[in-house]
């Protein structure tokens, strides 16, 4: 990320805080590089399980030139993806964790790398996030594409 682009991803990021100005500060100078900030107000943040979560990505990534921000947790056993505020209150699907008003979100800081969290794809700065419906289709695909391999691997009786 170049300068300009990580100032205003940290801009839409903070924006979200109660105190932007205290956020950032405090973002800027915490070594673990780390904040929580507030899920509901420009995003929600659907977290998938990574063995779903990765190859959703690889669908994502290429039905579009570029998805709203994506986290993972270190070795990516979970991946949250960045979505319209309100989808968490009406989303269906089991073993995925929504995200939404009330909850709060552990987000590193844009260009850095932390110990626990890190960004796969970054906030542009844009408001840009993954369409809730182009994510569910990339979801399904997915799935699908894992559902045909394991009956190709399973032995014919």
């Amino acid at each position: 990320m170049t300068g300009s682009e990580t100032k205003a991803a940290v801009e839409w990021l903070t924006s979200v805080a109660p105190d932007p100005g205290a956020c950032r500060w405090d973002w800027e100078r915490n070594p673990r590089g780390i904040a929580l900030l507030p899920a509901g107000k420009r995003w929600d943040v659907l977290i998938l399980p990574g063995e779903l979560g990765c190859p959703t990505l690889d669908v994502l990534t290429r039905l579009i030139d570029r998805p709203g921000p994506v986290l993972a947790d270190r070795g990516e056993s979970r991946m949250g993806f960045f979505v319209p505020p309100g989808t968490a209150s009406h989303w269906l699907g089991s073993g995925i964790r929504c995200c939404g008003e009330g909850t709060w979100i552990v987000v590193p800081y844009p260009g850095r790398a932390t110990g626990g969290v890190r960004w796969l794809i970054p906030p542009d700065g844009s408001g840009t996030v993954t369409d809730a419906g182009l994510l569910e289709r990339a979801m399904h695909e997915a799935a699908g594409a894992a559902a045909r391999e394991i009956r190709e691997e399973r032995p014919e009786d």
